[in-house]
């Protein structure tokens, strides 16, 4: 059962957005999350507690929200956030970029004791850009706002060459209801794209692809694992489930733990600031 949720449809096409979305593409990425993701993934700050474009790694904050220069550069974004959201409950406004890209399946909020309701609304997509929770994988229309569950491990793919911009808002008090103001009727159901089961031709394909893993490889070698998943009847975590299992065929027991411990860094602990070292 997907746990993330549809919340509304905004009127997106009353928003003359085409020239921001070209700021966002030409803007650059510092890389501070190229742990969890693999092929073009980045994140660009609009907004956060501080003001300062180098604040960017995602944490709780208090106090008010100030635009970063890149927020100031986009007013009609920051019109639609404002038209539509509370911005006293909100903390980050960001805007991730993906394209032929894929994001690790992974848990958030694992560094904080109290998760936040994270919110995403894709501004340019195409339905080559899926998101997944656990064993569900769905697509993300633009202007629609969705809740995301992200507390479960969840991931996200685009094999499209233009990249699929989506703003990600971030709230304070996750178990309180968000007022969205000015959302129009959703005319569309939910679209969860069909998946073939996974062959056992196919698995053992993937796993024995381990036999060839070196210390050097291991990183660029997850992603096939982690794509199966959308492309096949699976559980987001058994990308991990198969990769140590093929990490296991190359008897050595260095990339072993260095794979058990890229699933624990993922789904499971990890700590404020922490890094994941390949």
């Amino acid at each position: 059962m997907l746990k993330s949720e549809r919340l509304a449809v905004l009127p997106i096409d009353a928003y003359d957005l085409g020239p921001e979305l070209s700021i966002v593409d030409e803007h650059e990425y510092g890389g501070e999350y190229d742990t969890f993701t693999f092929g073009s993934w980045s994140s660009h700050v609009l907004a956060n507690g501080s003001g300062a474009d180098s604040d960017v790694a995602f944490r709780p904050h208090e106090g008010s929200l100030s635009l970063t220069e890149l927020g100031k550069r986009l007013p009609n974004i920051m019109s639609l956030v404002a038209a539509h959201f509370p911005l006293e409950r909100l903390q980050w406004v960001r805007i991730f970029a993906l394209r032929d890209g894929i994001i690790a399946p992974h848990v958030d909020f694992l560094e904080w004791a109290k998760p936040g309701l994270r919110v995403q609304v894709p501004l340019r997509t195409s339905e080559e850009s899926l998101h997944s929770e656990n064993d569900t994988v769905y697509h993300i229309r633009r202007g629609e706002v969705w809740k995301i569950h992200s507390t479960d491990p969840h991931s996200a793919r685009s094999t499209a060459r233009t990249a699929r911009l989506s703003l990600c808002l971030d709230f304070a008090e996750s178990e309180e209801p968000l007022a969205i103001r000015g959302d129009i009727p959703a005319t569309e159901p939910v679209l969860l794209p069909e998946r073939p089961e996974v062959s056992a031709t196919e698995l053992e394909e993937l796993i024995d692809s381990g036999r060839h893993f070196t210390p050097e490889t291991m990183r660029t070698a997850f992603r096939p694992f982690a794509a199966l998943h959308f492309e096949r009847r699976a559980h987001a975590t058994a990308a991990f489930d198969w990769y140590l299992e093929a990490a296991r065929r190359t008897g050595d027991e260095d990339m072993v733990a260095k794979a058990q411990a890229f699933r624990t860094y993922c789904i499971e602990k990890r700590g404020d600031g922490e890094a994941f070292v390949w």
